[in-house]
């Protein structure tokens, strides 16, 4: 049997380790730590933006020309920051329109471990799933990774929302690290994803053996994230989490919605989430009518978000597709009653509609409109909501619940290693 009597050694690898922006830094955060807390050695490797981490976790950079760093994205280089071959190519690939994070981490990565043969039981990469990995697999590292939704969802939704021939190129181009992807996620020896509509959708969408995948939900650290006694609601504040210029969280027909909403209902909304310079999300603001009743606000901390939730009345999750959903999951432990959509696993996640959350059809302004008046309308049925999605959250969405489902992946795929040996 695999080793569980002594402490496992997990290398843990995220191409980029953004605490505030996108799920994959939080879900670095809180699961190395409950990790460690279950008594196993967790090395983070990550490129920049690097994660927050806990007592306990060790860091190793993977350091990079980070070519999209804030405030000068697609930035020009200094020639003395190139350093190897894969500083090169991360660059050429970039002048190519192309995102080449995911395949330069990785091969990086693997130098790196080639040095550390020996230092650890396993591999874990957090969806980067570049070619590196297939030589980390060779050196002979067992390798298990996450695949918390096929980015190929988010490439169809972004070239169906396209304006233009030159974007649609330009998308084509950006993603065309899915054909690595797509090569790379078959030969991963477990794949650990967060939802069954996830499962299905890496299956079919990444080609992986669908008898290969496990399911373990994604947590929300509890304690943290919680009603807040004696806080004071605002009046028609609707709150989201949503990155305004990706078409798949939804943003637009929120706001279409929202303009519905005002002409029944004195209602506004508070966006966690930031706007690049070329949005166009400002012209739909005026256009709606809606510029003085939008709020954007971005690098918040979890306290922060916390208070938002305690004034607001609803929390709105409007996306198209979801492979999971940790604002959901944040607001619904915050007692918080969530309108959300049936896109991907949003019904798996918050559960029957009208008793721990209410769902609409995706990309349905009237829809969402019908159900942020129905909220509105009755305290009653925000506070039942509110408290059923709390106690959801608590049976089933813990960091520790996550934790251990990890864990129990690491220790089947090393008794499969020991069976094969």
């Amino acid at each position: 049997m695999a080793k569980v009597n002594s402490a496992l050694r997990v290398g843990f690898a995220i191409y980029r380790g953004n605490p505030r922006c996108g799920g994959q830094g939080v879900y670095t955060r809180h699961l190395t730590r409950e990790l460690v807390n279950l008594g196993v050695n967790v090395e983070v490797f990550s490129g920049p933006p690097y994660p927050h981490l806990d007592e306990g976790v060790k860091f190793t950079a993977v350091p990079s020309l980070d070519l999209y760093r804030s405030p000068d994205p697609f930035r020009l280089p200094k020639l003395s920051e190139f350093k190897d071959r894969y500083d090169f190519l991360e660059y050429m690939i970039m002048l190519t329109a192309g995102f080449p994070e995911p395949r330069v981490f990785s091969m990086r990565l693997r130098k790196m471990l080639q040095a550390r043969v020996g230092d650890f039981d396993l591999i874990h990469d957090n969806q980067s799933l570049g070619t590196g990995l297939l030589g980390i697999k060779k050196d002979g590292f067992p390798l298990i990774a996450t695949i918390h939704h096929p980015i190929t969802v988010d490439r169809e939704l972004d070239l169906m929302h396209a304006t233009s021939f030159r974007r649609r190129i330009s998308l084509k181009r950006w993603y065309g690290f899915l054909d690595m992807q797509r090569k790379v996620a078959p030969r991963i020896d477990r794949i650990i994803t967060v939802s069954n509509s996830s499962k299905k959708d890496v299956s079919a969408q990444l080609g992986v053996d669908i008898s290969r995948m496990n399911v373990v939900p994604v947590g929300v650290d509890h304690n943290v994230f919680r009603p807040i006694r004696g806080s004071k609601k605002i009046a028609g504040r609707l709150m989201t989490t949503a990155s305004a210029d990706v078409p798949m969280k939804g943003l637009l027909p929120l706001l279409e919605a929202l303009a519905k909403v005002r002409t029944e209902i004195d209602a506004h909304l508070v966006v966690i989430g930031s706007l690049k310079k070329e949005s166009k999300i400002p012209r739909t603001l005026e256009r709606l009518a809606l510029i003085q009743h939008v709020k954007f606000v971005h690098n918040l901390s979890d306290e922060d978000i916390v208070k938002l939730y305690s004034e607001c009345e609803v929390a709105v999750v409007p996306s198209l597709y979801e492979g999971f959903s940790l604002p959901a999951i944040e607001a619904m432990a915050c007692g918080v009653p969530v309108l959300t959509t049936t896109g991907g696993a949003l019904p798996e996640v918050v559960g029957e509609n009208g008793k721990s959350a209410l769902l609409v059809p995706p990309n349905d302004p009237s829809a969402l409109a019908h159900g942020i008046v129905t909220l509105l309308k009755s305290q009653k049925l925000r506070q039942d909501l509110g408290k059923q999605g709390r106690e959801r959250v608590l049976s089933r969405y813990t960091w520790q619940v996550t934790a251990q489902g990890t864990l129990d992946q690491y220790i089947q795929l090393l008794d499969e290693r020991d069976k094969s040996n």
